[in-house]
């Protein structure tokens, strides 16, 4: 009776309701994963709960307002979500006793691959030859596997002629030695002689599409049992992520097995919500994955994208802002660039000096370097001190000389320097992040208007920093 009244007060503590955000409760559970998983150990700007209620509250009201517009409903967000959400469920759908099953399979397989002729572990000298070689080299070659095997016969060591001579390196530095294979594993005509031989047996030389071999036959073997390999090959098969391939054809086989009344998309929604209400982590999880891509899609709408596709809004801001963004040190607006031709300097300024600054590199890859040989070598920005060197000797007259890259012959730039700057494309980066910021705070103010939020305090004590 304590054992169940404990677990009952713990649910309830859990299932609390920390917040209502537009009429759909948080509960405290939920509030409590995403706040441990963002204020842990290794970040730098933890928040105190009461602080991290608010951020989440403004997250909450991005979700309500992504569903209002009906995300949730588009195939690209189902699929998307379905992805992410399949890749937590496929592997826990898998036991520890699928994957020896998956083990034995791939045992029995192998074993019935190898069949009643076993293993076979051989040594070999190659002398490798062309299947195309003329007969000459044909010859050379057949002399001097010859000669080998006569040593060997002489009581020369297997292994040490190996390292002198063979041709596959891999073995050679083995003495030749080579991995068991079973049939159908290597070449046919290399197979046709060492299944012929018994351990300690050498072949004759025989060639190969490789080349010519000589083998030395060092064991053979029937497979061993599964249970002296059951180890090796469950870890070959946990390493090779095989659960996620078992838990896809446990799905298939679902779908299969149901005579048409059941789809894969059926079968996952009901393994997700299976482990979401038996693992309240992976519930999040999916929640999180969920919400995660509906506030991406609604942020990109209303502000990123918003942001930085409005070219007349940033002018406007940027202007309105203007002192904002002051230098505290002049900058050069222009390029930089290396020629291998010198009097490329000056049609280098001929063909930029008209057009819009945004157009300048297009213009100056089309006219200079569209062919395999680059003319020039140019960077193009808006440069500080200490940016490039070159802009750095010639314009704010630095005491570094350039190195000019092997090809190149002089150093040049152009365009002009500037005190401050002249408009929002100077210092666009920062105009569209604080524009973004804008309107981030713009949109919030109106969600807050539109949605109500209730935040339980009381509940809100309950929770541990």
């Amino acid at each position: 009776m304590l054992l169940s009244a404990s677990t009952a007060f713990a649910q309830t503590a859990d299932d609390a309701v920390v917040m209502t955000v537009n009429g759909t409760p948080v509960t405290r559970s939920e509030f409590v994963y995403s706040y441990n998983k963002n204020n842990g150990d290794g970040v730098i700007d933890r928040k105190t709960v009461e602080e991290y209620a608010d951020l989440y509250a403004n997250y909450r009201l991005k979700v309500a307002a992504a569903i209002d517009a009906r995300l949730d409903t588009l195939s690209s967000f189902r699929n998307e979500y379905a992805q992410y959400r399949d890749r937590q469920v496929l592997p826990a759908i898998v036991t520890d006793a699928d994957v020896l099953a998956e083990a034995r399979r791939l045992y029995d397989n192998r074993k019935r691959k190898i069949g009643p002729q076993g293993l076979v572990q051989a040594a070999h000298i190659l002398l490798r030859l062309p299947q195309q070689a003329s007969d000459s080299d044909n010859d050379r070659a057949k002399q001097r596997i010859d000669s080998i095997y006569g040593a060997l016969r002489q009581g020369a060591d297997f292994a040490d002629m190996a390292q002198r001579f063979s041709q596959d390196p891999g073995s050679a530095r083995n003495g030749g030695v080579l991995p068991w294979i079973a049939v159908g594993q290597t070449l046919k005509e290399f197979e046709d002689e060492a299944f012929a031989l018994q351990p300690g047996q050498m072949s004759k030389p025989f060639l190969s599409p490789a080349g010519y071999h000589i083998i030395l036959m060092k064991g053979r073997k029937q497979l061993e049992p599964f249970d002296s390999l059951r180890a090796e090959i469950v870890k070959f098969v946990e390493q090779r992520n095989v659960r996620e391939s078992i838990a896809a054809r446990m799905v298939n086989d679902k779908v299969r097995q149901s005579d048409g009344k059941l789809t894969k998309a059926k079968v996952m929604d009901a393994l997700a919500d299976s482990i979401g209400a038996a693992d309240s982590d992976m519930k999040w999880l999916f929640k999180e994955y969920h919400d995660g891509l509906l506030l991406y899609e609604i942020s990109n709408r209303m502000v990123w994208e918003k942001a930085a596709k409005d070219e007349e809004a940033l002018d406007r801001y940027f202007r309105a802002n203007k002192k904002k963004y002051a230098w505290n040190e002049p900058r050069y607006k222009g390029i930089a660039y290396f020629v291998r031709d010198a009097a490329d300097v000056k049609a280098v300024r001929n063909c930029v000096r008209k057009l819009d600054f945004s157009k300048w590199n297009e213009a100056l890859r089309t006219t200079f370097n569209s062919d395999s040989i680059k003319r020039i070598r140019v960077e193009k920005g808006i440069f500080r001190r200490g940016d490039n060197a070159v802009v750095d000797r010639l314009v704010f007259k630095g005491s570094t000389k350039p190195d000019i890259p092997e090809g190149f012959v002089e150093a040049a730039v152009y365009g002009k320097k500037l005190k401050a700057p002249k408009d929002y494309t100077d210092v666009r980066g920062l105009v569209v992040s604080d524009y973004q910021e804008r309107l981030e705070q713009e949109w919030l103010a109106d969600l807050r208007q539109r949605y109500p939020v209730i935040i339980n305090k009381e509940v809100l004590k309950t929770i541990k920093q």
